[in-house]
């Protein structure tokens, strides 16, 4: 019977993914304490066939305690947790779900502007405290939605922003310019997309290469009325600049989904500004979108038990070790 390690606190909880691995008849353990640093798989790796990853980082450190190991599979999309060159060089298979929570994500960044645009956290707050101040807000149709990122993510937004009467400009060094055209994006560099966008949204991977992608002085780019959305990774953005921003009211508001550290440090003072917005990593959490992850990694799960290559691996050398 195989045996799946967990990460993902979301894994196997939702729709039809619970009867599914009960039908498969397979071992979920579930690695999910947030006080430690791997949430507790350590104690399980010997063995395990497979590691279903949320966020917790998947090394070399990680496959060497994992003798037995047959794939590491993403719940969900962005692998920079997880050393793929140590994997392939082991010969185990890495997979994700592209696609899969797309459109919940961009639901969620939807969901933020217009939360940031007509004061809702704050709407809320007074009326359940027994006040009844209304606040001018603004509307989001004919504003221009900037999107770092044109991926999977980035074109299910766009849709979703150019149904709501919204101008869209993107950045994406390898941007579907076929798809761009078709739905009125005007692709840019960077800092032009800063300087033009009432609303940004982030929707780029991790790591070195976009750590503080958004700093001091891509933030004096923006208007000082624009809102900024991080739904990627919390590197991308340098919190310390942009309390400093809020501060200073050179930007109108902030909604974060990512973090560097999560949970993250609330006494940071961008917590408690009261233009900023906070999730706690929620932006994949839907019935539908868990679900359709679930039944992915389950299908490529099987495809390698029966000595099959999925077509979702991203490093298909480890097949040939």
């Amino acid at each position: 019977m195989p045996v799946l390690v967990t990460t993902s606190p979301g894994f196997g909880k939702h729709g039809r993914v619970p009867q599914r691995l009960e039908e498969l008849g397979w071992e979920v353990i579930r690695c999910v304490d947030t006080s430690l640093p791997d949430g507790g798989m350590s104690a399980h790796l010997a063995r395990a066939d497979f590691i279903v990853v949320g966020l917790v980082p998947v090394t070399a450190a990680t496959l060497e305690a994992a003798p037995q190991l047959k794939g590491v599979l993403k719940h969900g999309v962005g692998v920079d947790n997880i050393d793929i060159p140590a994997c392939t060089a082991r010969g185990i298979p890495v997979l994700n779900a592209p696609g899969s929570n797309a459109d919940a994500v961009a639901e969620l960044a939807i969901g933020l502007m217009l939360a940031l645009a007509r004061n809702i956290p704050a709407g809320h707050n007074c009326v359940t405290s027994g006040n009844w101040e209304r606040k001018v807000g603004r509307q989001i149709g004919g504003k221009t939605l900037g999107i770092v990122g044109l991926g999977n993510i980035g074109r299910a937004l766009a849709r979703m922003a150019r149904g709501m009467g919204m101008q869209l400009v993107a950045t994406d060094p390898y941007a579907d310019k076929a798809f761009a055209a078709e739905n009125g994006i005007e692709l840019v560099e960077l800092d032009v997309l800063l300087a033009r966008s009432d609303y940004v949204s982030l929707h780029i991977f991790g790591g070195a290469g976009n750590t503080s992608l958004i700093n001091q002085d891509r933030l004096k780019l923006m208007k000082p009325t624009a809102c900024l959305l991080n739904l990627a990774r919390g590197e991308v953005v340098d919190l310390d600049a942009v309390a400093a921003a809020l501060q200073a009211d050179r930007l109108g508001g902030v909604a974060i989904d990512a973090y560097t550290h999560e949970p993250p440090d609330i006494t940071h003072p961008l917590f408690s500004h009261p233009r900023a917005i906070f999730m706690p990593h929620a932006g994949a959490d839907t019935m539908e979108a868990v679900e359709n992850v679930g039944l992915m990694n389950i299908a490529d799960m099987k495809e390698i038990l029966a000595g099959g290559r999925p077509r979702r691996v991203l490093n298909p050398d480890a097949f040939d070790l």
